[in-house]
């Protein structure tokens, strides 16, 4: 079977059919067409994707243009959306597989903070309502879509939880509306994109549309604080406080050579769930690789050093250190924050812990491969933030 023709990838014509089938022709602002184009090609070249790939990727991306059609319908008729006011969303980040999943779905039992739900991120059109929220109609139908991609990695599970009511990564979001995201790059091999990306992506443009995205949805359900994560915003400090000026990031640390393992076995994982080629190390996007990882996390530091970035909006977490005392490790992220840890939210944080043990979905096995060489690349960072050893 000839599957570019069965299945075909080709930008202006997925644009075309998402503006058929919605009836609309608005797609905002023009920055998200070239990040598209050059996703669409890479795709198509590159990726190798499996015919159950091609199928699921064509509909993901499809659905997405389609949405995003249907949020710039919804501002043109509402602009007051616009008027909306983000307040300090608290920014969970730090390397990939260094506890950040873990922290974010801790701090969301804090009632101050209101995260991203995996369903609304993918349907956010029309906008939610509080009255609605906890039993919408497009949980269910959400749900079912993830259990299908499950069943595509059964595994998955156990290095990642999913699901229509888990919080959602920022990533994500941009992946789905601005097809600007580091996501993309773990998902699929496709190297032109990664190029392109670490090279050319238009950041300021993507956290902004991602904060569009977040006025629509506290419009009609209210939050005080929106929390927020996703890995990769630690190489994107600059643009993502210039959109966020009053975020306050929690930069979360572990073992990076611990991290860098389980990323990999994460990332096989992912990619055998488009394609049927057997995954190579090798293709690892760059922000996982160490020395270009190594680089990024010694820039953070030049940032904080040179004040590029608010030092005092960054507070930093150790993996390790709430492993062995979690509750302890939060109350002092809390007391570094300045925020009270109310009694009945920390009873809510050691439920969910206790209901969430670390292999509760089964283990998650890899190797750690350690050498002087791959520590020492990693050395300044594990010096200034006093990062334990694992591996």
């Amino acid at each position: 079977m000839d599957l570019g023709s069965a299945v075909p990838l080709d930008a202006e014509e997925m644009i075309a059919t998402a503006t058929r089938r919605e009836g609309l022709a608005d797609f905002g602002e023009d920055y998200w067409r070239e990040p598209f184009c050059v996703l669409i090609d890479a795709l198509d070249k590159q990726a190798s994707l499996s015919l159950f790939g091609r199928v699921a990727t064509r509909d993901l991306l499809i659905s997405a243009l389609r949405t995003r059609l249907q949020i710039e319908a919804t501002y043109a008729r509402h602009p007051e959306i616009d008027d909306e006011v983000i307040d300090a969303p608290v920014i969970v980040t730090g390397l990939p597989r260094s506890g950040t999943s873990i922290l974010f779905e801790v701090l969301a039992v804090d009632p101050r903070l209101k995260p991203l739900l995996s369903w609304e991120v993918e349907s956010p059109c029309p906008p939610p309502m509080a009255s609605t929220y906890t039993d919408d109609p497009r949980i269910p139908r959400a749900a079912e879509r993830i259990e299908r991609r499950l069943r595509m990695a059964p595994d998955m599970i156990t290095r990642h939880e999913l699901g229509a009511l888990v919080p959602a990564e920022c990533g994500t979001a941009q992946m789905y509306y601005s097809f600007t995201s580091d996501h993309l790059t773990v998902r699929y091999n496709i190297p032109s994109y990664a190029d392109w990306l670490y090279e050319k992506a238009d950041w300021i443009s993507t956290y902004a549309y991602h904060r569009r995205l977040l006025k629509l949805l506290q419009w009609k359900n209210p939050r005080s604080h929106w929390l927020l994560k996703s890995p990769p915003h630690i190489w994107h400090l600059e643009p993502l406080f210039e959109i966020f000026p009053d975020a306050r990031v929690i930069f979360t640390h572990r073992d990076p050579l611990r991290a860098h393992a389980s990323g990999t076995s994460l990332v096989a994982t992912l990619r055998g769930m488009w394609t049927d080629e057997p995954f190579d190390p090798e293709s690892l996007p760059k922000t996982m690789q160490a020395e270009y990882a190594s680089a990024s996390l010694n820039r953070v530091i030049d940032l904080i050093e040179a004040d590029r970035v608010p030092r005092e909006q960054v507070f930093n977490f150790h993996y390790a250190e709430f492993m062995r005392e979690p509750l302890v490790a939060l109350r002092g992220l809390y007391g570094s924050i300045n925020q009270p840890l109310p009694a009945d939210t920390e009873a809510r944080m050691a439920s969910l812990l206790a209901a969430k043990p670390q292999h509760k979905f089964g283990v998650h096995a890899y190797e750690v491969a350690g050498d002087a060489d791959r520590r020492k690349v990693y050395e300044r960072y594990q010096r200034y933030y006093q990062v334990e050893i694992e591996a």
